[in-house]
């Protein structure tokens, strides 16, 4: 198996802490994210801004989109996302309009895994090439003190096996790394387990030692 990707995810309120945060620490990851809460903060041009700032990054834009896959999609692609994600309770034409417009432009998108989805709903982003999802425990759902469980690998497992390129994301700490060390993960997203620490660069580091130790 392929030793999985590092993803910052920048949830900060403004684009001056998302700056600081990702000081001394963005060479240590593969993949930036601008998430939803800096997307509502700061608007897309936080996005233009990190995709000059580290172009040599993949930048993804958090944008969570619901509807209007045609005008929002190209708005992440223009300000410089290389992939962007929709909701997983999109209508399936929001998805194709997204991808299509993706593929266009040599670009990708994710299907963010927040809320209902069933297996039939995986097999119709299938059936259209989508190639991305993004396995997540909430944020409230963190807070409210939902831990990884049984439940939590089966489902991933299955997206797995159904050929995904599966992203696995929520309050991700180091300590659960080998809780899916069975699996084939394509990306692990990091937020304030990296931004908050005392180091940032060692905790990215502590990642990067996780996967090569179970990948």
């Amino acid at each position: 198996m392929m030793i999985p990707k590092l993803q910052i995810a920048l949830d900060n309120l403004t684009f001056t802490d998302a700056i600081n945060a990702l000081k001394g620490v963005a060479q240590e990851v593969d993949i930036i994210e601008v998430g939803t809460i800096l997307l509502c903060a700061e608007g897309i041009r936080a996005v233009e801004y990190i995709k000059n700032m580290y172009p040599d990054k993949i930048v993804l834009a958090d944008a969570k989109i619901a509807d209007a896959g045609k005008i929002i999609t190209p708005m992440m692609f223009d300000a410089g996302a290389d992939w962007t994600t929709i909701i997983c309770c999109a209508d399936i034409p929001t998805v194709a309009s997204a991808l299509e417009i993706a593929k266009q432009r040599g670009r990708d998108i994710q299907i963010e895994l927040t809320g209902h989805w069933t297996k039939e709903l995986a097999q119709e982003w299938q059936k259209i090439g989508v190639r991305q999802v993004v396995y997540h425990r909430s944020r409230d759902s963190q807070a409210a003190g939902v831990n990884w469980g049984l439940a939590d690998l089966e489902k991933v497992g299955q997206l797995c096996k159904m050929g995904f390129q599966v992203t696995v994301t929520g309050g991700v700490n180091v300590e659960d790394i080998q809780f899916f060390k069975e699996l084939p993960i394509y990306v692990f997203i990091a937020g304030r387990a990296i931004r908050d620490a005392s180091s940032p660069v060692s905790a990215a580091r502590a990642f990067k030692n996780e996967f090569e130790k179970y990948w």
